[in-house]
Protein backbone atom coordinates (compact mmCIF):
# COMPACT_ATOMS: atom_id res chain seq x y z
CA UNK A 1 0.00 0.00 0.00
CA UNK A 2 1.46 3.11 -1.35
CA UNK A 3 1.92 5.82 1.94
CA UNK A 4 1.25 9.43 1.93
CA UNK A 5 2.36 11.92 4.57
CA UNK A 6 0.21 15.65 4.23
CA UNK A 7 1.54 18.56 5.94
CA UNK A 8 -0.55 21.22 6.78
CA UNK A 9 -0.10 23.83 9.49
CA UNK A 10 -3.81 25.70 9.39
CA UNK A 11 -5.91 23.44 9.73
CA UNK A 12 -9.81 23.16 11.56
CA UNK A 13 -11.16 20.88 14.43
CA UNK A 14 -11.08 17.86 14.25
CA UNK A 15 -14.54 16.99 15.61
CA UNK A 16 -15.47 14.65 12.73
CA UNK A 17 -16.46 16.74 10.53
CA UNK A 18 -14.81 16.89 7.45
CA UNK A 19 -14.82 20.69 6.21
CA UNK A 20 -11.17 21.46 5.82
CA UNK A 21 -8.94 21.41 2.62
CA UNK A 22 -6.35 19.07 3.88
CA UNK A 23 -8.67 16.46 5.53
CA UNK A 24 -11.15 16.37 2.93
CA UNK A 25 -8.02 15.08 0.75
CA UNK A 26 -6.94 12.88 3.06
CA UNK A 27 -10.67 11.23 3.57
CA UNK A 28 -10.55 10.86 -0.49
CA UNK A 29 -7.34 9.38 -0.95
CA UNK A 30 -7.62 7.25 2.04
CA UNK A 31 -10.74 6.04 0.71
CA UNK A 32 -8.85 5.25 -1.90
CA UNK A 33 -6.86 3.04 -0.46
CA UNK A 34 -3.87 5.08 0.80
CA UNK A 35 -2.20 4.66 3.53
CA UNK A 36 -2.38 8.33 4.76
CA UNK A 37 -1.02 10.60 7.14
CA UNK A 38 -1.70 14.31 8.09
CA UNK A 39 0.57 16.35 10.26
CA UNK A 40 -0.79 19.51 11.52
CA UNK A 41 -0.34 21.75 14.36
CA UNK A 42 -1.40 21.54 17.86
CA UNK A 43 -2.32 25.23 18.09
CA UNK A 44 -5.71 26.91 15.88
CA UNK A 45 -4.75 29.79 14.56
CA UNK A 46 -7.60 30.73 14.57
CA UNK A 47 -9.02 30.75 17.88
CA UNK A 48 -5.32 30.94 19.11
CA UNK A 49 -5.77 28.22 21.62
CA UNK A 50 -4.10 24.78 21.61
CA UNK A 51 -6.93 22.15 19.77
CA UNK A 52 -8.36 19.43 21.49
CA UNK A 53 -7.00 15.79 21.00
CA UNK A 54 -8.70 14.37 17.42
CA UNK A 55 -11.77 12.12 17.12
CA UNK A 56 -11.04 8.53 16.11
CA UNK A 57 -13.34 8.47 13.35
CA UNK A 58 -11.31 9.34 10.47
CA UNK A 59 -9.97 6.80 7.85
CA UNK A 60 -6.60 8.85 7.77
CA UNK A 61 -4.31 9.22 10.86
CA UNK A 62 -4.11 12.36 12.34
CA UNK A 63 -0.98 13.98 13.86
CA UNK A 64 -0.54 16.86 15.95
CA UNK A 65 3.39 18.37 16.31
CA UNK A 66 3.88 20.95 18.81
CA UNK A 67 3.71 24.74 17.75
CA UNK A 68 4.71 27.31 21.03
CA UNK A 69 1.88 29.16 19.60
CA UNK A 70 1.14 33.64 19.62
CA UNK A 71 -2.06 35.83 19.96
CA UNK A 72 -1.40 38.32 17.00
CA UNK A 73 -0.99 37.62 13.44
CA UNK A 74 1.31 40.26 12.45
CA UNK A 75 3.82 39.41 15.23
CA UNK A 76 7.72 38.16 15.34
CA UNK A 77 6.34 35.39 18.02
CA UNK A 78 4.03 33.95 15.51
CA UNK A 79 7.50 33.96 13.07
CA UNK A 80 9.34 32.32 15.34
CA UNK A 81 6.17 29.50 16.30
CA UNK A 82 6.06 28.74 12.56
CA UNK A 83 9.74 28.44 12.35
CA UNK A 84 9.57 26.09 15.54
CA UNK A 85 6.59 24.21 14.39
CA UNK A 86 8.66 23.39 11.11
CA UNK A 87 11.78 21.97 12.90
CA UNK A 88 9.94 20.00 15.24
CA UNK A 89 7.98 18.41 11.70
CA UNK A 90 11.71 17.73 10.54
CA UNK A 91 12.50 16.15 13.66
CA UNK A 92 9.33 13.93 13.09
CA UNK A 93 10.02 13.35 9.93
CA UNK A 94 13.28 11.85 10.24
CA UNK A 95 12.15 9.22 13.11
CA UNK A 96 9.14 8.23 10.56
CA UNK A 97 9.46 5.49 8.00
CA UNK A 98 9.96 7.10 4.44
CA UNK A 99 6.63 7.62 2.88
CA UNK A 100 5.92 7.44 -1.12
CA UNK A 101 5.05 10.98 -0.73
CA UNK A 102 4.59 13.99 0.70
CA UNK A 103 2.28 16.55 -0.22
CA UNK A 104 2.93 20.24 1.69
CA UNK A 105 1.12 22.70 2.11
CA UNK A 106 2.55 26.48 1.74
CA UNK A 107 2.68 28.20 3.87
CA UNK A 108 4.05 28.12 6.36
CA UNK A 109 7.57 28.16 4.61
CA UNK A 110 9.82 26.52 6.91
CA UNK A 111 8.16 23.46 7.15
CA UNK A 112 8.27 23.55 3.32
CA UNK A 113 11.88 23.53 3.36
CA UNK A 114 12.36 21.17 5.78
CA UNK A 115 9.77 18.85 4.07
CA UNK A 116 11.49 19.38 0.39
CA UNK A 117 14.91 18.63 1.43
CA UNK A 118 13.68 15.81 3.44
CA UNK A 119 12.09 14.45 0.01
CA UNK A 120 15.35 14.89 -1.90
CA UNK A 121 17.26 13.21 0.51
CA UNK A 122 15.34 10.16 0.37
CA UNK A 123 13.76 10.45 -3.38
CA UNK A 124 10.30 10.86 -2.36
CA UNK A 125 8.11 12.89 -4.55
CA UNK A 126 7.34 15.94 -3.11
CA UNK A 127 3.87 17.65 -3.81
CA UNK A 128 3.25 21.42 -3.13
CA UNK A 129 0.04 23.09 -2.29
CA UNK A 130 0.21 26.94 -2.56
CA UNK A 131 -2.37 28.40 -0.28
CA UNK A 132 -1.06 32.24 0.13
CA UNK A 133 1.72 33.71 -1.31
CA UNK A 134 4.23 34.67 1.58
CA UNK A 135 6.17 36.98 1.56
CA UNK A 136 3.64 39.09 -0.78
CA UNK A 137 0.94 38.91 1.43
CA UNK A 138 2.23 40.90 3.97
CA UNK A 139 3.01 43.54 1.65
CA UNK A 140 0.31 45.89 3.18
CA UNK A 141 1.73 45.75 6.56
CA UNK A 142 4.62 47.58 5.82
CA UNK A 143 3.39 50.93 4.10
CA UNK A 144 6.77 52.11 2.78
CA UNK A 145 7.60 50.62 -1.13
CA UNK A 146 11.66 51.05 -0.80
CA UNK A 147 11.26 48.87 3.01
CA UNK A 148 8.89 46.79 1.67
CA UNK A 149 11.34 45.33 -0.97
CA UNK A 150 14.23 45.59 0.86
CA UNK A 151 12.46 44.03 4.30
CA UNK A 152 10.70 40.61 2.01
CA UNK A 153 13.33 40.10 -0.53
CA UNK A 154 14.91 37.63 1.59
CA UNK A 155 11.90 36.03 2.19
CA UNK A 156 11.17 35.96 -1.86
CA UNK A 157 14.38 34.25 -2.49
CA UNK A 158 13.55 31.66 0.65
CA UNK A 159 10.60 30.90 -1.26
CA UNK A 160 11.88 30.57 -4.72
CA UNK A 161 14.35 27.65 -3.11
CA UNK A 162 10.91 26.34 -1.85
CA UNK A 163 9.38 25.89 -5.21
CA UNK A 164 12.47 24.83 -7.02
CA UNK A 165 12.04 21.78 -4.55
CA UNK A 166 8.53 20.61 -5.84
CA UNK A 167 7.84 17.89 -7.95
CA UNK A 168 4.49 19.31 -8.70
CA UNK A 169 2.78 22.32 -7.82
CA UNK A 170 -0.87 22.17 -6.87
CA UNK A 171 -2.53 26.17 -6.28
CA UNK A 172 -5.66 27.58 -5.31
CA UNK A 173 -5.84 29.98 -8.48
CA UNK A 174 -3.78 30.45 -11.61
CA UNK A 175 -1.92 33.13 -10.18
CA UNK A 176 -0.12 31.47 -7.08
CA UNK A 177 0.11 28.49 -9.53
CA UNK A 178 2.08 31.18 -12.22
CA UNK A 179 4.06 32.38 -9.37
CA UNK A 180 5.56 29.37 -8.41
CA UNK A 181 6.26 28.03 -12.15
CA UNK A 182 7.79 31.12 -12.51
CA UNK A 183 10.92 29.51 -10.22
CA UNK A 184 10.30 25.98 -11.73
CA UNK A 185 9.83 27.01 -15.08
CA UNK A 186 8.29 23.93 -15.58
CA UNK A 187 4.09 25.14 -16.30
CA UNK A 188 3.29 20.91 -16.97
CA UNK A 189 4.43 20.50 -13.32
CA UNK A 190 1.81 22.83 -12.13
CA UNK A 191 -2.53 22.72 -11.38
CA UNK A 192 -4.81 24.92 -10.26
CA UNK A 193 -7.29 23.37 -8.13
CA UNK A 194 -9.53 25.72 -6.19
CA UNK A 195 -10.13 25.27 -2.29
CA UNK A 196 -13.95 25.19 -3.10
CA UNK A 197 -16.28 23.45 -0.85
CA UNK A 198 -18.52 19.76 -0.84
CA UNK A 199 -21.52 20.75 -2.33
CA UNK A 200 -23.59 18.01 -0.54
CA UNK A 201 -22.65 19.77 3.22
CA UNK A 202 -22.91 23.14 1.65
CA UNK A 203 -26.46 22.66 0.48
CA UNK A 204 -27.39 21.14 3.64
CA UNK A 205 -26.17 23.05 5.61
CA UNK A 206 -28.22 25.77 3.78
CA UNK A 207 -31.69 24.04 4.26
CA UNK A 208 -30.86 23.58 8.22
CA UNK A 209 -29.66 27.08 9.40
CA UNK A 210 -31.83 29.17 7.14
CA UNK A 211 -32.54 32.33 8.60
CA UNK A 212 -35.93 34.01 8.57
CA UNK A 213 -35.83 37.80 7.71
CA UNK A 214 -38.25 40.97 7.16
CA UNK A 215 -39.96 41.23 3.63
CA UNK A 216 -39.20 44.63 3.57
CA UNK A 217 -35.15 44.38 4.10
CA UNK A 218 -32.16 43.05 1.32
CA UNK A 219 -29.32 41.58 3.14
CA UNK A 220 -25.97 42.45 2.22
CA UNK A 221 -23.44 39.97 3.26
CA UNK A 222 -19.63 39.91 3.89
CA UNK A 223 -18.16 36.82 5.23
CA UNK A 224 -14.17 36.34 6.24
CA UNK A 225 -11.65 38.01 8.57
CA UNK A 226 -11.97 41.38 9.80
CA UNK A 227 -8.61 42.55 9.11
CA UNK A 228 -6.26 45.02 7.10
CA UNK A 229 -6.37 43.78 3.57
CA UNK A 230 -10.60 43.91 3.74
CA UNK A 231 -12.52 47.58 2.89
CA UNK A 232 -15.32 46.89 5.04
CA UNK A 233 -15.30 50.52 5.25
CA UNK A 234 -15.54 51.09 1.77
CA UNK A 235 -18.99 49.10 1.60
CA UNK A 236 -20.68 50.92 5.11
CA UNK A 237 -19.35 54.15 2.56
CA UNK A 238 -21.08 53.03 -0.24
CA UNK A 239 -24.33 52.32 1.72
CA UNK A 240 -24.23 55.99 3.11
CA UNK A 241 -24.34 57.11 -0.30
CA UNK A 242 -27.23 55.20 -1.39
CA UNK A 243 -29.07 56.00 2.01
CA UNK A 244 -28.26 59.53 1.04
CA UNK A 245 -29.31 59.44 -2.86
CA UNK A 246 -32.57 57.88 -1.65
CA UNK A 247 -34.02 55.87 -4.63
CA UNK A 248 -33.72 52.82 -2.29
CA UNK A 249 -37.38 52.57 -0.31
CA UNK A 250 -36.16 49.55 1.42
CA UNK A 251 -33.99 48.95 4.47
CA UNK A 252 -30.57 47.51 3.48
CA UNK A 253 -29.20 45.44 5.96
CA UNK A 254 -25.07 45.05 5.81
CA UNK A 255 -24.86 41.10 7.39
CA UNK A 256 -20.69 40.42 8.36
CA UNK A 257 -20.24 37.53 9.48
CA UNK A 258 -16.25 36.73 11.18
CA UNK A 259 -13.77 38.80 13.42
CA UNK A 260 -10.81 40.20 13.75
CA UNK A 261 -8.19 42.63 14.82
CA UNK A 262 -10.09 45.41 13.07
CA UNK A 263 -13.78 44.29 14.06
CA UNK A 264 -14.46 47.26 16.82
CA UNK A 265 -12.80 49.52 14.29
CA UNK A 266 -15.56 48.55 11.46
CA UNK A 267 -18.21 48.30 14.18
CA UNK A 268 -17.63 51.90 15.25
CA UNK A 269 -16.96 53.19 11.76
CA UNK A 270 -20.52 51.87 10.41
CA UNK A 271 -22.69 53.44 13.95
CA UNK A 272 -20.22 56.69 13.07
CA UNK A 273 -22.39 56.75 9.74
CA UNK A 274 -25.62 55.23 11.42
CA UNK A 275 -25.54 52.47 8.64
CA UNK A 276 -28.10 49.28 9.52
CA UNK A 277 -25.21 46.46 9.95
CA UNK A 278 -24.88 43.42 11.97
CA UNK A 279 -21.68 42.61 13.39
CA UNK A 280 -22.31 38.42 14.51
CA UNK A 281 -18.45 37.39 14.84
CA UNK A 282 -17.35 33.93 14.33
CA UNK A 283 -19.74 31.14 13.53
CA UNK A 284 -19.76 27.78 13.21
CA UNK A 285 -19.31 27.05 9.09
CA UNK A 286 -22.82 25.64 8.93
CA UNK A 287 -24.42 28.74 10.64
CA UNK A 288 -22.27 30.53 8.31
CA UNK A 289 -23.96 29.25 5.42
CA UNK A 290 -27.20 28.95 6.69
CA UNK A 291 -27.00 32.84 7.67
CA UNK A 292 -25.20 33.95 3.77
CA UNK A 293 -27.76 32.19 2.18
CA UNK A 294 -30.62 34.04 3.67
CA UNK A 295 -28.97 37.10 2.26
CA UNK A 296 -29.52 38.33 -1.36
CA UNK A 297 -26.37 40.25 -2.12
CA UNK A 298 -22.64 39.68 -1.48
CA UNK A 299 -19.55 41.49 -1.51
CA UNK A 300 -15.72 41.06 -1.33
CA UNK A 301 -14.23 44.41 -0.82
CA UNK A 302 -10.02 43.74 -0.63
CA UNK A 303 -7.90 46.93 -0.47
CA UNK A 304 -5.76 47.82 -3.12
CA UNK A 305 -2.39 45.60 -3.12
CA UNK A 306 -3.15 43.08 -1.46
CA UNK A 307 -1.81 39.80 -2.20
CA UNK A 308 -5.43 37.55 -1.95
CA UNK A 309 -6.64 35.76 -5.02
CA UNK A 310 -9.12 32.96 -5.34
CA UNK A 311 -9.98 33.14 -1.39
CA UNK A 312 -12.05 30.58 0.85
CA UNK A 313 -14.91 32.67 1.07
CA UNK A 314 -15.28 33.00 -3.20
CA UNK A 315 -16.32 29.64 -3.34
CA UNK A 316 -19.22 29.93 -0.50
CA UNK A 317 -20.01 32.59 -2.45
CA UNK A 318 -20.19 30.82 -5.53
CA UNK A 319 -22.28 27.84 -3.54
CA UNK A 320 -24.70 30.56 -2.04
CA UNK A 321 -26.34 31.29 -5.62
CA UNK A 322 -26.08 35.17 -4.94
CA UNK A 323 -24.43 37.80 -7.15
CA UNK A 324 -21.39 39.19 -5.64
CA UNK A 325 -20.15 42.66 -5.80
CA UNK A 326 -16.36 42.82 -6.25
CA UNK A 327 -13.53 45.62 -5.63
CA UNK A 328 -10.79 42.90 -5.82
CA UNK A 329 -7.85 43.77 -7.84
CA UNK A 330 -7.15 40.18 -8.89
CA UNK A 331 -7.44 39.55 -12.66
CA UNK A 332 -8.70 35.81 -12.20
CA UNK A 333 -11.49 36.68 -10.31
CA UNK A 334 -12.55 39.30 -12.24
CA UNK A 335 -12.39 37.39 -15.14
CA UNK A 336 -14.38 34.95 -13.56
CA UNK A 337 -17.05 37.61 -12.57
CA UNK A 338 -17.20 38.41 -15.90
CA UNK A 339 -16.97 35.22 -17.55
CA UNK A 340 -19.98 33.72 -15.65
CA UNK A 341 -21.90 37.24 -15.38
CA UNK A 342 -22.44 36.41 -11.45
CA UNK A 343 -22.04 39.97 -10.39
CA UNK A 344 -20.42 42.99 -10.94
CA UNK A 345 -16.48 44.41 -10.43
CA UNK A 346 -16.16 48.03 -8.96
CA UNK A 347 -12.73 50.11 -8.76
CA UNK A 348 -11.22 49.23 -5.68
CA UNK A 349 -11.58 51.59 -2.78
CA UNK A 350 -14.74 53.30 -5.02
CA UNK A 351 -17.47 53.67 -2.68
CA UNK A 352 -19.23 55.45 -5.33
CA UNK A 353 -18.74 52.99 -7.94
CA UNK A 354 -20.08 50.05 -5.06
CA UNK A 355 -23.30 52.51 -4.27
CA UNK A 356 -24.05 52.04 -8.10
CA UNK A 357 -23.62 47.97 -8.00
CA UNK A 358 -25.73 48.23 -4.85
CA UNK A 359 -28.70 50.32 -6.22
CA UNK A 360 -28.90 48.27 -9.78
CA UNK A 361 -29.08 44.34 -7.73
CA UNK A 362 -31.45 46.21 -5.24
CA UNK A 363 -33.52 47.78 -7.42
CA UNK A 364 -33.43 45.06 -10.31
CA UNK A 365 -34.45 41.81 -8.83
CA UNK A 366 -34.33 40.36 -12.33
CA UNK A 367 -30.53 40.93 -12.62
CA UNK A 368 -29.82 39.68 -9.18
CA UNK A 369 -31.80 36.80 -9.09
CA UNK A 370 -30.02 36.00 -13.10
CA UNK A 371 -26.43 36.89 -11.64
CA UNK A 372 -27.41 34.40 -8.78
CA UNK A 373 -27.89 31.48 -10.83
CA UNK A 374 -25.10 32.38 -12.82
CA UNK A 375 -23.25 32.26 -9.57
CA UNK A 376 -24.43 28.63 -8.74
CA UNK A 377 -23.30 27.38 -12.23
CA UNK A 378 -19.92 28.90 -11.36
CA UNK A 379 -19.20 26.60 -7.94
CA UNK A 380 -20.78 23.58 -9.63
CA UNK A 381 -18.30 23.93 -12.22
CA UNK A 382 -15.05 25.25 -10.56
CA UNK A 383 -15.59 24.93 -6.82
CA UNK A 384 -17.83 21.64 -5.75
CA UNK A 385 -14.76 19.41 -4.20
CA UNK A 386 -16.15 16.53 -5.21
CA UNK A 387 -15.45 16.94 -8.31
CA UNK A 388 -12.57 18.84 -8.38
CA UNK A 389 -10.17 17.36 -6.19
CA UNK A 390 -10.61 13.93 -8.55
CA UNK A 391 -7.42 16.04 -10.03
CA UNK A 392 -5.75 15.94 -7.12
CA UNK A 393 -6.05 12.05 -6.61
CA UNK A 394 -5.54 11.10 -9.99
CA UNK A 395 -1.53 12.52 -9.59
CA UNK A 396 -1.35 9.80 -7.35
CA UNK A 397 -3.28 7.00 -8.67
CA UNK A 398 -1.04 7.71 -11.88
Amino acid sequence: MKSIIIIANFCRKFDGTINGRFLYLAEMLANKGFCVELITSNFSHGMKKFKEAPVDTYKSIITYVHEPGYQSNISFKRLYSHWKWGMNVGKYLNSHPVPDYIYCAIPSLTVALKAGKYARRYNVKFIEDVQDLWPEAFGLVIKNRFLRNVLLFPFKLYANRIYELADKVIAVSETYKNRAMSVQGNDAAGLCIYLGNDKVVFDSAKLKYHVDRPDDEIWLCYIGSLSYSYDIECVIDALDVVKKRGQVNCNIKFMIIGDGPLREKFTCYANEKEVYAEFTGRLSYEKMVGLLCSCDIVVNPINKGAAQSITNKVGDYALSGLPVINTQECEEYRMLIDRYNCGINCEVGNSENVALAIEKLVLNEEIRLHMGRQSRILAEERFDRRKTYESIVEIFEK
